[in-house]
């Protein structure tokens, strides 16, 4: 049982900014996954030009996160006009799931990989002591019960202990990426980054959609006095929701005074959505809505075109039954979510000056739009550089945020 400080207590709810980031050298040294002069290791078969990682999914299936990680960490990815081939080599591979439409053992096979039965294994390389430079957890996807709020209840904290627990007997910690947002519980939600923050391991987490192309490519000014954030997604709750929340998060805490936490969370479904976002206090989260449905590329249509303009009333009647996330800031700032049936993730957000701040993040899923879901390039470039320079390109403390909304919501 750990007897430091907590990160964060329940009643803290991320009041702190979400601009410092959790990367620090505490009791433990922590691998710079860099090669022979830099990691520390039991086994020498670590100390190779490419940093080593350990790759756990809970299942490798066609389209499955853990497939569009592990064939991207194998195969490579592209890249400014080229062909990046793996700057991390996958020395070991740990599934805990194999259904009849199972990939991991062809993936497995095809690549000369190593399957191991345990994560315990799967980080040590079969021996005593952890034996690569990073870790990458995808535990999305697969056969696993639920909660009372229908959310899936996947292994993300026990695996992040176990690795923790390795972390521990080894005398040493290497960068973890964790996919998506961290759990379904508040508390183990802040034991993840307190344990990484008590560790010194550098910790990244979250969804693609930060770090996607968007369209335009344009970025919140730096210090911009946001009044407003409205994002227009689709999905549903446990799943799609949480990458809306990262597409307005990391458009949000760029806002002056950087991020100071939420106070609120209010979910609403059909009628009672519309019926709260008509009142006037939101005529301004309407016109948001607007903007940033004209930056779809997937509206309604009937003979190739949207039969009306679109508007607040032609959402309402076309996709009444659309959930929303009316999310209050500690400082003032409203954020609403909306999840529709309109196949793409678009922005806006309203400055004080009455500037207009609009894009699409481009999320072409496979079989619509694309064949090989791209839009996971950029987030596996993050990791490779995560696990090469020691450090985070972003805080952990954003997903912290965002894990956080999904569970108020």
């Amino acid at each position: 049982m750990n007897n430091h400080k907590p990160f964060l207590d329940r009643r803290s709810f991320l009041t702190q900014s979400g601009r410092t980031t959790l990367v620090g050298l505490g009791a433990f040294a922590v691998g710079s996954g860099l090669g022979r002069s830099n990691v520390e290791s039991a086994n020498a078969a670590v100390t190779t030009k490419r940093p080593k990682i350990a790759f756990l999914g809970t299942v490798v299936r066609k389209h499955s996160h853990a497939q569009h990680f592990l064939d991207r960490h194998t195969l490579g990815y592209s890249w400014k006009g080229g062909w990046q081939s793996p700057r991390v080599e996958v020395a070991s591979v740990f599934v805990d799931q194999f259904p009849d439409d199972d990939l991991a053992r062809s993936r497995v096979k095809r690549h000369a990989l190593q399957l191991y039965p345990t994560i315990e294994e799967a980080l040590t390389l079969g021996g005593q002591r952890l034996a690569v430079d990073g870790v990458v957890l995808i535990g999305e996807h697969g056969d696993y019960p639920r909660n009372e709020k229908n959310q899936h209840l996947y292994p993300r904290y026990e695996w992040f202990k176990r690795i923790v627990k390795v972390f521990e007997d080894s005398g040493r910690s290497v960068p973890v990426f964790n996919d998506k947002h961290l759990s379904t519980d508040w508390d183990q939600c802040v034991d993840m980054v307190d344990d990484s923050t008590r560790l010194g391991f550098p910790f990244l987490a979250g969804s693609s959609l930060p770090v996607t192309r968007r369209m335009p490519a344009i970025d919140m000014p730096y210090d911009a006095s946001l009044r407003e954030s409205v994002c227009v997604a689709y999905g549903g709750v446990d799943s799609y929701d949480f990458h809306a929340l990262e597409t307005a998060q990391c458009m949000s805490e760029r806002r002056v005074g950087g991020e100071t936490g939420v106070r609120q969370v209010h979910a609403l479904r059909g009628d009672n959505l519309w019926q709260r976002l008509e009142q006037n206090d939101c005529q301004l989260t309407r016109k948001l809505i607007v903007s940033a449905l004209t930056r779809s590329h997937n509206l309604p249509s009937e003979g190739g075109f949207p039969t009306e303009v679109p508007s607040f009333q032609w959402l309402r009647k076309t996709m009444p039954e659309t959930t929303g996330y009316l999310i209050q800031h500690n400082d003032g700032l409203k954020t609403t979510i909306l999840l529709t049936g309109i196949r793409d993730f678009n922005y806006a957000g309203m400055l004080d000056d009455g500037t207009l701040i609009s894009c699409q993040m481009y999320l072409p899923m496979p079989g619509h739009g694309s064949t090989t879901a791209d839009f996971f390039n950029p987030l596996v470039r993050h990791i490779e550089t995560m696990i090469l320079d020691g450090k985070t390109p972003y805080p952990v403390r954003r997903t912290l945020l965002t894990s956080g909304m999904v569970i108020g919501g």
